[in-house]
Protein backbone atom coordinates (compact mmCIF):
# COMPACT_ATOMS: atom_id res chain seq x y z
CA UNK A 1 0.00 0.00 0.00
CA UNK A 2 1.01 3.60 -0.54
CA UNK A 3 0.54 6.23 2.17
CA UNK A 4 0.00 9.69 0.67
CA UNK A 5 0.28 12.91 2.65
CA UNK A 6 -0.48 16.18 0.90
CA UNK A 7 1.57 19.02 2.34
CA UNK A 8 -0.21 21.82 0.52
CA UNK A 9 0.25 23.24 -2.97
CA UNK A 10 2.07 20.53 -5.01
CA UNK A 11 4.08 19.00 -2.18
CA UNK A 12 3.47 15.37 -1.32
CA UNK A 13 5.13 12.89 1.03
CA UNK A 14 4.68 9.26 0.04
CA UNK A 15 5.54 6.27 2.20
CA UNK A 16 6.13 3.16 0.12
CA UNK A 17 5.44 -0.42 1.22
CA UNK A 18 9.20 -0.74 1.78
CA UNK A 19 9.10 2.12 4.30
CA UNK A 20 11.00 4.45 1.98
CA UNK A 21 9.74 8.04 1.91
CA UNK A 22 9.43 9.94 -1.35
CA UNK A 23 8.88 13.70 -1.34
CA UNK A 24 7.58 15.40 -4.46
CA UNK A 25 8.17 19.12 -5.13
CA UNK A 26 9.05 20.25 -1.58
CA UNK A 27 7.76 23.77 -0.88
CA UNK A 28 7.91 24.46 2.87
CA UNK A 29 9.00 28.00 3.80
CA UNK A 30 6.62 30.45 2.23
CA UNK A 31 3.96 27.83 1.58
CA UNK A 32 0.80 29.06 3.37
CA UNK A 33 -0.82 25.65 2.88
CA UNK A 34 2.00 23.70 4.54
CA UNK A 35 0.53 22.08 7.68
CA UNK A 36 1.59 23.86 10.84
CA UNK A 37 3.78 21.71 13.06
CA UNK A 38 4.52 19.10 10.40
CA UNK A 39 8.11 17.88 10.25
CA UNK A 40 9.85 15.35 8.04
CA UNK A 41 11.38 12.42 9.88
CA UNK A 42 12.72 10.50 6.89
CA UNK A 43 13.32 11.32 3.22
CA UNK A 44 14.90 8.79 0.87
CA UNK A 45 13.97 10.19 -2.55
CA UNK A 46 13.00 13.64 -3.82
CA UNK A 47 11.28 14.08 -7.18
CA UNK A 48 11.31 17.59 -8.66
CA UNK A 49 8.99 18.26 -11.59
CA UNK A 50 10.57 21.58 -12.61
CA UNK A 51 12.69 24.45 -11.36
CA UNK A 52 10.23 27.00 -9.97
CA UNK A 53 10.75 27.98 -6.34
CA UNK A 54 7.34 26.72 -5.25
CA UNK A 55 8.51 23.22 -6.25
CA UNK A 56 12.20 23.05 -5.32
CA UNK A 57 12.82 25.63 -2.58
CA UNK A 58 12.67 23.00 0.17
CA UNK A 59 15.18 20.64 -1.42
CA UNK A 60 18.32 22.15 0.13
CA UNK A 61 17.16 21.67 3.72
CA UNK A 62 15.93 18.13 3.12
CA UNK A 63 19.15 17.28 1.28
CA UNK A 64 21.24 18.52 4.19
CA UNK A 65 19.17 16.62 6.74
CA UNK A 66 18.61 13.29 5.00
CA UNK A 67 20.99 13.00 2.00
CA UNK A 68 18.25 11.63 -0.27
CA UNK A 69 18.55 10.83 -3.95
CA UNK A 70 17.22 13.82 -5.92
CA UNK A 71 15.61 13.13 -9.29
CA UNK A 72 14.98 16.00 -11.71
CA UNK A 73 15.45 16.88 -15.34
CA UNK A 74 19.06 17.30 -16.42
CA UNK A 75 19.11 21.10 -16.18
CA UNK A 76 17.51 21.28 -12.73
CA UNK A 77 19.67 18.43 -11.40
CA UNK A 78 22.83 20.11 -12.69
CA UNK A 79 21.82 23.42 -11.07
CA UNK A 80 21.00 21.73 -7.76
CA UNK A 81 24.39 20.03 -7.79
CA UNK A 82 26.02 23.43 -8.39
CA UNK A 83 24.24 24.66 -5.25
CA UNK A 84 25.84 21.88 -3.18
CA UNK A 85 23.15 19.20 -3.40
CA UNK A 86 24.50 15.66 -3.62
CA UNK A 87 23.05 12.44 -5.02
CA UNK A 88 21.38 14.26 -7.92
CA UNK A 89 20.05 12.23 -10.84
CA UNK A 90 19.48 14.23 -14.01
CA UNK A 91 17.17 12.48 -16.43
CA UNK A 92 14.81 13.53 -19.19
CA UNK A 93 11.30 13.09 -20.55
CA UNK A 94 10.49 9.54 -21.56
CA UNK A 95 13.29 8.06 -19.49
CA UNK A 96 12.96 5.84 -16.44
CA UNK A 97 15.16 5.34 -13.41
CA UNK A 98 15.02 3.03 -10.41
CA UNK A 99 15.97 4.54 -7.07
CA UNK A 100 15.73 2.21 -4.09
CA UNK A 101 12.61 0.14 -4.59
CA UNK A 102 10.87 2.76 -6.76
CA UNK A 103 10.93 3.03 -10.54
CA UNK A 104 9.84 6.37 -11.99
CA UNK A 105 9.28 7.53 -15.55
CA UNK A 106 9.48 11.21 -16.45
CA UNK A 107 6.57 12.44 -18.55
CA UNK A 108 5.95 15.67 -20.48
CA UNK A 109 4.22 18.71 -19.02
CA UNK A 110 3.10 21.94 -20.65
CA UNK A 111 4.72 24.53 -18.40
CA UNK A 112 7.85 26.65 -18.00
CA UNK A 113 10.87 26.05 -15.76
CA UNK A 114 13.63 28.22 -14.32
CA UNK A 115 15.69 28.64 -11.18
CA UNK A 116 16.64 31.83 -9.40
CA UNK A 117 20.19 32.51 -8.24
CA UNK A 118 20.82 34.23 -4.88
CA UNK A 119 21.48 37.50 -6.73
CA UNK A 120 18.08 37.34 -8.43
CA UNK A 121 19.26 36.30 -11.88
CA UNK A 122 17.44 33.40 -13.48
CA UNK A 123 18.73 30.18 -14.98
CA UNK A 124 16.97 28.14 -17.64
CA UNK A 125 15.41 25.06 -16.05
CA UNK A 126 14.87 22.79 -19.02
CA UNK A 127 11.49 21.28 -19.79
CA UNK A 128 8.92 20.90 -17.04
CA UNK A 129 7.71 17.35 -16.50
CA UNK A 130 5.69 14.95 -14.43
CA UNK A 131 6.32 11.44 -13.11
CA UNK A 132 4.72 8.04 -13.30
CA UNK A 133 5.55 6.06 -10.17
CA UNK A 134 5.69 2.31 -10.76
CA UNK A 135 4.84 0.73 -7.42
CA UNK A 136 6.04 -2.68 -6.26
CA UNK A 137 2.47 -4.02 -6.25
CA UNK A 138 2.11 -3.34 -9.98
CA UNK A 139 0.01 -0.18 -9.77
CA UNK A 140 1.08 3.08 -11.38
CA UNK A 141 0.46 6.59 -10.04
CA UNK A 142 0.80 9.69 -12.22
CA UNK A 143 1.89 13.01 -10.72
CA UNK A 144 1.37 15.52 -13.52
CA UNK A 145 3.33 18.43 -12.03
CA UNK A 146 2.36 21.89 -13.23
CA UNK A 147 0.72 21.56 -16.62
CA UNK A 148 -2.16 22.32 -18.90
CA UNK A 149 -4.06 19.39 -20.33
CA UNK A 150 -2.41 17.98 -23.47
CA UNK A 151 -3.51 15.31 -25.91
CA UNK A 152 -0.54 13.04 -25.25
CA UNK A 153 -1.96 12.25 -21.83
CA UNK A 154 -3.71 9.53 -23.84
CA UNK A 155 -0.25 8.09 -24.54
CA UNK A 156 0.55 8.17 -20.82
CA UNK A 157 -2.59 6.09 -20.32
CA UNK A 158 -1.57 3.69 -23.11
CA UNK A 159 1.99 3.33 -21.84
CA UNK A 160 1.43 3.28 -18.09
CA UNK A 161 -2.31 2.95 -17.31
CA UNK A 162 -2.13 4.95 -14.04
CA UNK A 163 -5.00 4.18 -11.71
CA UNK A 164 -4.23 7.27 -9.60
CA UNK A 165 -3.67 10.70 -11.15
CA UNK A 166 -2.59 13.79 -9.20
CA UNK A 167 -3.60 16.79 -11.28
CA UNK A 168 -3.28 20.57 -10.78
CA UNK A 169 -6.61 22.40 -10.85
CA UNK A 170 -5.87 25.94 -9.63
CA UNK A 171 -6.00 27.72 -13.01
CA UNK A 172 -3.86 30.79 -13.82
CA UNK A 173 -0.49 28.94 -13.69
CA UNK A 174 -1.88 25.50 -14.62
CA UNK A 175 -5.04 23.99 -16.03
CA UNK A 176 -8.41 24.69 -14.46
CA UNK A 177 -10.87 22.07 -13.18
CA UNK A 178 -12.35 21.94 -16.69
CA UNK A 179 -8.92 21.19 -18.12
CA UNK A 180 -8.32 18.60 -15.41
CA UNK A 181 -11.65 16.98 -16.29
CA UNK A 182 -10.47 16.54 -19.88
CA UNK A 183 -7.16 15.20 -18.58
CA UNK A 184 -9.12 12.70 -16.50
CA UNK A 185 -11.00 11.56 -19.60
CA UNK A 186 -7.70 11.04 -21.44
CA UNK A 187 -5.96 9.26 -18.54
CA UNK A 188 -8.93 7.22 -17.27
CA UNK A 189 -7.68 6.81 -13.67
CA UNK A 190 -9.81 5.32 -10.91
CA UNK A 191 -9.01 8.16 -8.50
CA UNK A 192 -7.91 11.77 -8.99
CA UNK A 193 -6.21 13.84 -6.30
CA UNK A 194 -6.30 17.62 -6.97
CA UNK A 195 -3.23 19.75 -6.30
CA UNK A 196 -1.86 23.26 -6.87
CA UNK A 197 -5.03 25.03 -5.76
CA UNK A 198 -6.02 27.34 -2.91
CA UNK A 199 -2.47 28.20 -1.90
CA UNK A 200 -2.75 31.77 -3.13
CA UNK A 201 -5.88 33.80 -4.06
CA UNK A 202 -5.10 33.58 -7.78
CA UNK A 203 -5.45 29.77 -7.68
CA UNK A 204 -9.22 29.65 -7.80
CA UNK A 205 -10.06 26.12 -8.98
CA UNK A 206 -11.70 23.78 -6.47
CA UNK A 207 -12.06 19.99 -6.12
CA UNK A 208 -15.86 20.37 -6.10
CA UNK A 209 -15.72 21.93 -9.56
CA UNK A 210 -13.66 18.99 -10.81
CA UNK A 211 -15.89 16.38 -9.18
CA UNK A 212 -18.93 17.90 -10.91
CA UNK A 213 -17.28 17.26 -14.28
CA UNK A 214 -15.97 13.69 -13.87
CA UNK A 215 -17.41 10.31 -12.98
CA UNK A 216 -14.41 8.88 -11.15
CA UNK A 217 -13.66 9.61 -7.50
CA UNK A 218 -12.01 12.93 -6.68
CA UNK A 219 -10.15 12.51 -3.40
CA UNK A 220 -9.77 15.84 -1.61
CA UNK A 221 -6.90 15.65 0.85
CA UNK A 222 -6.36 17.71 3.99
CA UNK A 223 -2.78 19.00 4.36
CA UNK A 224 -0.86 16.87 6.84
CA UNK A 225 -3.49 14.09 7.06
CA UNK A 226 -2.28 10.85 5.42
CA UNK A 227 -4.47 8.57 3.34
CA UNK A 228 -3.75 5.04 2.17
CA UNK A 229 -4.14 4.01 -1.44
Amino acid sequence: MLQITWLGHSTFSLTLASGEVVVIDPFVAGNPSFPQGYDFTRVDIILATHGHGDHISGIAELSNRFSPHIVANYEVATWLASQGMKNTIGMNIGGSVTVGSLKVTMTPAVHSSMMEEPDGTTVYGGLAGGYVLHLADGRNAYFAGDTDVFGDMALIRELHAPTLAVLPIGDFYTMSPRGAAIATRLLQPHVVIPSHYGTFPVLTGTPAELQALVSCKVLTLVPGVPVTW
